[in-house]
């Protein structure tokens, strides 16, 4: 920020100086250069000083000022791109959104790779490809596997939701089993502390693979909430083996049951299909194409935004105009001259 007879001055659009910047001081060189050319052939044909007598209507004056008007209007458009600003002022903005809670199964099966390259890296993919289509939005994300922690608050900033599931990642799973009633219980629980809030909904991404103790119950509770779960099964019916790694993230082989055969997960759509029965949400099977984003944000959009906070937003008064009106200035002078 930058002080300037005491008004604060900012610059809507400063990038523009490095394009705008280079080609005003390119015509401006072009400009002088031209200038000085013309001076040097007039000097070969006129005597020095005799201009005026022996060239009619030429007027030294005149030349200069009609450069300066030139560089003039350059460099004022050149801050009239910038976009200046000033006069402060704030405005109070009416804020309205839904809350979604985004749970992420990062359980060892999310490692299994009948989705490309993996469960994991493709639920994080259909998740951002989600965040990008929703529009006013609060969105929060939990992880989970045999318990479930908030990775990130419910926030309006997607940007920092898109930062928190960035660190999501093979050193994140968890080498225990894989429970939807945790998930369920952590949503509730941020639930629990907005009461006044009417939707709530929880978007459950898993492959299906359950180990809770008191699903039911949990059901039970979060549909006397409101709590709206769509589940999304991120796998295929074949399923695959789930992949083994050394602490340097090279495959050491595939996870093994109690008899040596190497263990195969399969995507389960049955329970997944009751939860967001019971609740009632929706059931989604996670697709190559975007169909089930699609579905996904239609059923969101059937709730009603709920109106939060205000929020008071600063902001500068566009005066481009006036060097706008110079440069204009400067060139219909020289016109005139």
């Amino acid at each position: 920020m930058i002080q300037i007879y005491s008004l604060p001055l900012h610059w809507g659009n400063p990038l523009i100086t490095v394009i705008a910047v280079p080609v005003a001081a390119i015509l401006t060189f072009l400009l002088v250069l031209r200038f000085v050319r013309s001076k040097r052939a007039l000097a070969r044909l006129v005597p020095r000083g005799n201009y005026n007598q022996q060239l009619q209507g030429y007027s030294v004056i005149k030349r200069w000022t009609k450069l300066l008007l030139y560089v003039v209007a350059i460099w004022a458009l050149v801050i009239a791109l910038m976009r200046p600003q000033w006069h402060e002022t704030t405005q109070a903005v009416r804020q309205e959104a839904r809350d979604l809670l985004i749970a992420l199964d990062v359980s060892r099966s999310m490692l299994a790779t009948d989705m490309p390259p993996d469960r994991l890296a493709f639920a994080k993919q259909k998740i951002k490809d989600l965040l990008r289509v929703l529009d006013a939005e609060r969105v929060g994300l939990i992880l989970f596997s045999g318990t479930a922690f908030v990775q990130c608050p419910l926030t309006e900033d997607e940007s920092a939701c898109l930062m928190f599931l960035k660190q999501v990642d093979a050193e994140t799973i968890s080498s225990g089993t894989t429970s939807l009633e945790q998930a369920i219980q952590e949503a509730l629980r941020v639930f629990k502390k907005m009461p006044e809030r009417k939707s709530k909904l929880l978007l459950l991404i898993t492959d299906g693979e359950d180990f809770s103790s008191s699903l039911l119950a949990t059901k039970q509770e979060a549909a006397q909430m409101g709590l709206h779960i769509i589940t999304m099964g991120v796998g295929t019916a074949e399923g695959a083996p789930i992949p083994l790694y050394d602490q340097k993230g090279k495959q050491t082989g595939h996870q093994l049951d109690d008899k040596g055969n190497v263990v195969i997960t399969r995507m389960n759509p049955g329970i997944l299909e009751r939860v967001a029965q019971d609740t009632g949400g929706l059931f989604v099977q996670m697709t190559i194409g975007d169909e089930d984003i699609r579905k996904v944000v239609s059923f969101v959009r059937t709730f009603d935004k709920e109106r939060l906070q205000d929020k008071q937003v600063k902001q500068f008064q566009e005066q481009y105009h006036y060097p706008l009106l110079v440069s204009l200035g400067a060139l219909m002078l020289e016109w005139l001259l």
